[in-house]
């Protein structure tokens, strides 16, 4: 007989196991953990399971601990299921009689009872999880005295973000779907709608995209028709949002296969773009762009609210592999704008070697990011760059962790 939610919970596992264990994304990951799980009810119950483990690992850790006096080394299967069934319960609401009945099936014999006993015990003790999750000491290390902040933030996942195709009828779109305006052309939505299904979405009215990933584009103003670069485009966001300002866009990027989303988006949303599928380290243009925008490969670690994955896969030696990549395309990228033009850099990271360090290194002439051409809330650093992070605009929901800096040719 089939358990309802069971093949979730076991699909869950998989998830944390590949990112805990081989250090793979959770998107990586969805592929094989997600084969034979049927309808995205169970899907979607599946990466929520995961992505709680992973947000709060340290203090369901330190919940299973209080309840056993057997050592439970990390990758242990009982303490693997434990921390699924206090994810279900603390943080999904499954009441406890569900979780136990999905839970136990994940393990046989000894460790069965074990995991039974652990839970029990917590239930019975009426635990709860601390306000803020307990982020992993390494990751606290790099981030400094923002650490706590954003560690608050990653408490509850994030609200939606659309950019809008035409910010003239912000107004408009704000009373149709209920949702708040932080900016000219920017939506927030509470969580919890399928995105296919939010209207305007077959109309090609807006695009998914975090309030922080939209400003890079912004800093470039409106294009009046001239040429500018996308570098490392995908998945298409800036793009859009380029088009839609009035640039006329070449978009480049690596993956063929993330052009071919992109240009559906742009088909949807009736923008035009030239794709280009290339590699960015041995491309060359025909001549050069009036501004270029590149929005490096990095390790993401500012897309922790919705990819909490980052929070245990990163490390110093992924880190320095980017930095290294991100210089070298940052150097070609300066090579291919127009006397006169900008070039504007960008990383969803919270890491400084990723950030201020690459900015550091860039001899250009420096165009500071002015604060009026910011969302209300957000100021330039002093060097007149740009740094946010998840603690940011906090009463407003938050947003993503980027830093963006700008400079003249």
């Amino acid at each position: 007989m089939d358990i309802p939610g069971l093949p979730a919970r076991k699909a869950a596992l998989k998830l944390t196991d590949a990112v805990l264990r081989r250090g793979e994304t959770l998107d990586q990951a969805a592929n094989g953990a997600l084969q034979g799980v049927r309808g995205q009810a169970d899907k979607a119950l599946a990466r929520a399971l995961a992505g709680e483990v992973l947000r709060w690992l340290a203090d369901l850790d330190a919940l299973i601990d209080s309840a056993t006096r057997q050592v439970l080394p990390d990758d242990a299967k009982p303490r693997a299921v434990l921390r699924i069934m206090l994810a279900g319960w603390l943080r999904l609401d499954t009441p406890p009689h569900a979780v136990i009945a999905t839970g136990l099936e994940l393990l046989s014999g000894g460790p069965r009872r074990l995991a039974h006993g652990v839970f029990s015990t917590l239930v019975k003790r009426g635990v709860t999880l601390p306000a803020a999750p307990t982020l992993p000491p390494p990751v606290v290390e790099r981030w400094g005295e923002r650490s706590a902040a954003i560690a608050a933030a990653l408490a509850e996942p994030p609200p939606l973000d659309l950019t809008l195709r035409d910010p003239a009828i912000t107004a408009q779109w704000a009373d149709k779907l209920g949702g708040t305006s932080l900016a000219p052309g920017r939506l927030r939505l509470p969580r919890g709608n399928a995105v296919e299904n939010i209207e305007g979405f077959d109309a090609g009215a807006w695009w998914v995209q975090d309030l922080a990933a939209s400003l890079p584009a912004r800093l470039l103003g409106p294009g009046e028709g001239r040429r500018v670069l996308d570098l490392c485009a995908a998945p298409g966001g800036k793009t859009l949002q380029l088009a839609a300002a009035g640039w006329h866009v070449t978009a480049l990027d690596a993956s063929a296969k993330r052009l071919e989303r992109m240009q559906a988006n742009l088909d949807r949303t009736g923008l035009s773009a030239d794709l280009v599928a290339a590699d960015a380290l041995t491309w060359e243009p025909g001549a050069p762009f009036d501004a270029v925008l590149i929005d490096a490969p990095c390790t993401a670690t500012g897309t922790c609210r919705r990819h909490p994955d980052v929070l245990h896969r990163i490390g110093p030696r992924q880190i320095a592999e980017l930095a290294e990549l991100q210089a070298a395309l940052l150097a070609r990228a300066a090579a291919w704008v127009k006397p006169g033009g900008r070039l504007v850099y960008a990383v969803c990271s919270l890491e400084r070697a990723e950030g201020e360090e690459q900015a550091a290194g860039v001899a250009l002439t420096p165009d500071p990011v002015r604060a009026d051409e910011l969302p209300a809330g957000l100021v330039p650093t002093p060097d007149g760059w740009v740094r946010t992070d998840p603690a940011m605009l906090a009463e407003a929901g938050g947003l993503d962790g980027f830093f963006i800096a700008r400079w003249r040719v």
